[in-house]
């Protein structure tokens, strides 16, 4: 997550099929702050936006009618994105957010890969938060009988309940999707009517990364089976050179075991301005600062969710890295 940066912010809406993903995202573009935003819909078929087009101006790259840009994209997403960069700084286009529908049976993991990973995307952009749409109405069934749907959940940033009219009790369903991811916040909806900074913006506040540690560090958190957090607490500021060493370990020896990883830590170096670790399976974002602490509490925080990873084993590499980069 980027934090104070001045490139183009970019949040990703999921949600299984049928989950209400275009009505959010139409409730969305009406904000004033969000109208003029890039819309990439990342679909296998039918386009979800089709009514509301005004005209094609190229084969992919058509006209809302609120002033916002949709380009369709069924191959590359990281092609889209490139191409709309270059329109953008040639003054062919004009945008200031890009948001991102996927598939309503798309894992989120690759979308986000792309966009971290990927140089010429990364150092344009920053991921803003990755929003996931659950049906009140069918959400619990959907996320036993489908494992899109529950990885849709485990990885996001902020939970969406939709077709909260139709369900007066949607208890059960908050607590599976507290149990599949804890740090997230759940929020409701109906036809998609909320606030967008609060799905957006909030979610790269410190504050948020704060909340989020404290809710997943939480003993009484669970997962699904197999599914299990690592907490790692650390008194002492540790050297700089451990970080990229220790998310370098961790993208080759855990790879897609690692279902999501946060962390704020001290540094020894630069004590006034905590890092930022994030990561989502084998893609982890590079380093980033805040400008101060969340909090008076500066010791630091690392958790991992994972599957099949000793509860171990990210400690005891934690403490070999120290010990060579201390000498």
């Amino acid at each position: 997550m980027g934090f104070g940066s001045a490139v183009i912010p970019v949040s990703v809406i999921t949600g299984f099929l049928g989950s209400g993903k275009t009505t959010l995202l139409r409730s969305v573009l009406r904000d004033a702050a969000y109208a003029g935003s890039a819309v990439i819909v990342n679909e296998w078929g039918d386009i979800g936006l089709d009514h509301e087009l005004l005209e094609t101006s190229e084969e992919n790259l058509l006209g809302l009618a609120n002033g916002c840009l949709c380009c369709t994209t069924r191959g590359d997403l990281a092609r889209t994105l490139i191409d709309l960069a270059a329109r953008r700084r040639s003054g062919a286009v004009s945008y200031h957010r890009v948001l991102i529908e996927t598939s309503g049976l798309a894992d989120p993991a690759p979308i986000l890969h792309t966009l971290l990973v990927d140089p010429a995307i990364a150092e344009g952009h920053r991921v803003e938060a990755l929003v996931t749409v659950v049906d009140a109405l069918l959400g619990a069934e959907t996320i036993e009988r489908h494992p899109e749907a529950a990885q849709q959940a485990l990885l996001a940033d902020r939970l969406l309940l939709s077709k909260t009219d139709l369900v007066p009790d949607t208890g059960a369903l908050e607590a599976r999707l507290r149990a599949l991811n804890p740090g997230a916040p759940i929020m409701r909806a109906v036809q998609g009517a909320i606030a967008p900074d609060m799905l957006f913006n909030a979610a790269t506040k410190p504050e948020s990364l704060q909340a989020w540690l404290d809710a997943v560090a939480e003993p009484r958190a669970r997962h699904s089976a197999g599914v299990e957090t690592i907490s790692i607490l650390r008194e002492a500021p540790l050297p700089g050179v451990v970080l990229p060493l220790f998310l370098e370990a961790l993208a080759e020896h855990a790879g897609d075991k690692l279902l999501r990883m946060k962390g704020i830590i001290h540094v020894a170096e630069a004590p006034e301005k905590p890092a930022v670790l994030h990561g989502v399976r084998h893609v982890l974002h590079p380093i980033e600062w805040l400008e101060d602490w969340p909090s008076e509490d500066r010791r630091s925080r690392l958790v991992l969710i994972g599957q099949g990873i000793p509860q171990w084993w990210p400690a005891r590499l934690l403490e070999a890295l120290e010990e060579e980069a201390r000498g």
